[in-house]
């Protein structure tokens, strides 16, 4: 195959070339006691990509990755994207039928897990036809493989001869990033090579400070925000180093960043209260300046608290979702404004409209709605829903918001039911659906409770069945073996009846108001 001429930034594979021409090579990667050089990852990733190639993997098929943090990760999107395939991560909490319905709805070819989760993959791939590969980073598996898939060794991979960047238009799908966890109620958010740059090049644009170029990630790759985090470092005109947790530990976040001179981070709420539980004053972070945070709204609170106990940091918020490529607004280094979330970023428009989509006054709340080539082509098989969410050119978010006279934005409250959990995104129907699998339930309300550390807690009601009994423990327990660990309702209460609106539909506004009482 001939090496690809193409050297448009609107190609991962070729960015990521491009980055490291730019740069040139350094160190660029600690993670669990190693420091790896920039070089050495791209030829990893030019191995593995080569790798997929012999399974068969050709451009357009989707390779699922499922996996904590580790450089197999990132290494494992550059090779995908490198081949012209589509990168479809999946967070390792999802339970067995969740990934299932990714594994049916994406079509996808292979799975790149490591050894924790083959069990997991195992169930979820068994009768999936089109998955024939599961590639494992760490020991191979011990136990009964399923018929028709073909395990692989992640070693076996990178010891193929590096392949070359396929050449892939700009509008060809890069990643298909499942919304809200993956119940069958999930969508698939289709992102293309040019939506994933563009977003990934305003990002950095938006927060980029000369001589910061140290950082420490602990959020998962495989959500929106740390994709974006890892996409929008390929723009960086400076040698840059990250230091990359397996999963977010407070005490090991400080350490590292103390041990490591980070200069900032990227964060979610829940993670920055945590940070709050540990003695942060006994420890050097005096090279720290700045804590990016999104995914859910930050308490005036906690932000006040940081501040006062690490002098010298400023706490930037941000907003975005899956489907404007995981940013729209960030406020900018040194012109906060606390309580917003910023103006948009570069290459972002952010319009505030009423119900007919006309927009309404500066200070005046209504769905924001962006436009921008950050946002996604579609969602997978749904049709309607993109027609929904996708009209003119641009995205209705279904978030209610308010923009200032400096064009700051001020995120009010969300008119879909999306529950934000610890940054992750939690759809009331999926938690609902399974409560009335149980047979004492008759009927099941979700709704979100503010927490001051995750954001938001996941809180059901349920009616019984005539003659049935249950208790709120045993829901819990019932619930905990069928949900992810970021999913499950931690607070269930029994009612004689759950409220419906006029026309019949459950009543959650009700529900809500319920649990402030």
């Amino acid at each position: 195959m001939q090496r690809s001429t193409a050297t448009s930034p609107a190609h991962l594979g070729a960015l990521a070339e491009e980055s490291l021409q730019r740069t040139g090579d350094h160190d660029a990667l600690f993670f669990e006691g190693r420091t790896w050089r920039s070089a050495e990852l791209l030829e990893r990733a030019r191995r593995a990509a080569g790798g997929l190639r012999k399974l068969g993997i050709q451009p357009g098929d989707r390779v699922v990755v499922l996996m904590a943090n580790c450089p197999e990760v990132a290494i494992t999107y550059n090779a995908t994207w490198r081949i012209g395939a589509v990168v479809t991560p999946v967070v390792f909490l999802v339970t067995a039928p969740e990934l299932r319905h990714v594994l049916i709805d994406s079509e996808a070819a292979c799975v790149v897990t490591t050894t924790e989760f083959l069990p997991k993959v195992f169930e979820a791939a068994h009768d999936v036809d089109t998955v024939s590969h599961v590639v494992v980073v760490g020991d191979a598996p011990t136990g009964p493989v399923p018929d028709g898939i073909e395990v692989t060794g992640f070693d076996k991979l990178e010891a193929a001869a590096p392949a070359d960047v396929v050449d892939r238009a700009e509008d060809d799908l890069a990643s298909l990033m499942y919304t809200g966890g993956t119940t069958g109620r999930s969508k698939g958010v289709e992102l293309t090579h040019r939506n994933l740059v563009f977003c990934g090049q305003s990002a950095h644009a938006a927060s980029y400070v000369p001589g910061l170029v140290r950082a420490l990630n602990p959020l998962p790759i495989s959500h929106a925000f740390g994709m974006i985090v890892t996409v929008g470092a390929m723009h960086s005109p400076e040698p840059g180093f990250a230091v990359l947790m397996r999963w977010f530990d407070p005490a090991a976040w400080i350490s590292l960043a103390a041990e490591h001179r980070i200069q900032r981070s990227a964060l979610v709420p829940a993670m920055a209260q945590y940070l709050l539980t540990q003695p942060l004053e006994d420890a050097d972070l005096g090279s720290l300046r700045y804590l990016n945070i999104g995914a859910a709204p930050l308490a005036r609170e906690t932000i006040d608290e940081v501040e006062r106990r690490l002098p010298g940091v400023e706490i930037l918020e941000g907003y975005g979702c899956t489907e404007s490529g995981g940013v729209i607004s960030a406020n900018p280094p040194g012109r906060r404004k606390i309580g917003t979330v910023g103006p948009p970023i570069p290459g972002y428009q952010v319009r505030i409209v009423d119900d007919s989509g006309t927009p309404v006054p500066d200070g005046s709340d209504g769905e924001v709605i962006v436009h921008s080539e950050g946002v996604m082509h579609g969602y997978r098989n749904s049709q309607e829903a993109t027609e929904s969410a996708l009209r003119d050119g641009w995205l209705y978010t279904g978030d209610i918001g308010r923009l200032d006279e400096d064009g700051y934005l001020t995120i009010v409250d969300r008119k879909k039911d999306l529950i934000i959990r610890g940054g992750f995104n939690v759809y009331p129907r999926d938690v609902e659906d399974v409560l009335l699998e149980h047979p004492a339930v008759a009927m099941a309300g979700v709704v979100g409770r503010p927490h001051d550390a995750l954001g938001e807690e996941v809180v059901a009601f349920v009616s019984l069945n005539a003659g049935a009994a249950t208790n709120s423990e045993e829901l819990i327990a019932f619930a905990r073996t069928r949900l992810a660990a970021n999913k499950y309702p931690r607070e269930i209460y029994v009612l004689d009846a759950l409220p419906l609106t006029s026309v019949g539909k459950l009543d959650r506004k009700t529900l809500r108001g319920q649990l402030r009482s």
